[in-house]
């Protein structure tokens, strides 16, 4: 079992990587980023995602072991590598104007990374259900966008909701996550007590 300074670590380096994907994400997505910029933000977004989620899942269990903790952060992290691989795919052959990409590979990836976000988000929710510094205002939400996000991308599939005149849920799940990431902040001190690091 990891000793309480080593999980106090983990949670804060899920609390910084949490800020780092919540300021991230938008910034793809809205900001008018020059081409290296992009490729940097989304070869660190993708870890960042990965990262958080090890953290929540070290705060969740400290409470009492969980499986749903532990599957959330595992999909969570493989969504992670699929959201940067599906955008440094597709900027690597923005590159290169001459080559045509089958768009069809990085639709699938899109969808790909939306389904394993959407199921970590179900799953971290699962684990929030009974949690003291979670429970049900945090998990209902959760598990109904997870749902939404896995719902939306399957009934577009293959191209993802937002190319395909549906509701793109993307930005309220990072907006969920935001929250949770404050959330997770919020409860260092309750971590440090059930740690007896006081």
């Amino acid at each position: 079992m990891a000793k309480p300074h080593s999980i106090l670590t983990w949670i804060k380096l899920g609390i910084a990587a949490g800020v780092v994907a919540s300021l991230f994400y938008p910034l793809l997505i809205f900001a008018p980023l020059p081409y290296l910029a992009v490729v940097m933000v989304a070869s660190f977004l993708g870890p960042a995602i990965g990262l958080a989620s090890l953290g929540l899942k070290r705060l969740l269990e400290i409470q009492q072991p969980s499986v749903w903790a532990s599957v959330g952060a595992i999909t969570n992290f493989m969504a992670g590598a699929l959201f940067t691989t599906m955008l440094l795919v597709q900027l690597a052959f923005k590159s290169q104007p001459t080559q045509d990409m089958p768009v069809m590979i990085w639709l699938g990836l899109d969808v790909a990374w939306d389904i394993y976000i959407g199921l970590g988000t179900m799953f971290f929710s699962l684990a929030m259900l009974s949690h003291p510094r979670f429970g049900k205002i945090f998990a209902i939400p959760g598990l109904v966008l997870g749902v939404l996000v896995i719902a939306l991308n399957l009934a577009t599939f293959p191209t993802p909701p937002a190319e395909a005149d549906s509701f793109d849920i993307g930005p309220l799940v990072g907006i969920w996550y935001l929250v949770v990431t404050i959330q997770t902040w919020r409860s260092l001190v309750w971590a440090k007590g059930r740690l007896n690091l006081d």
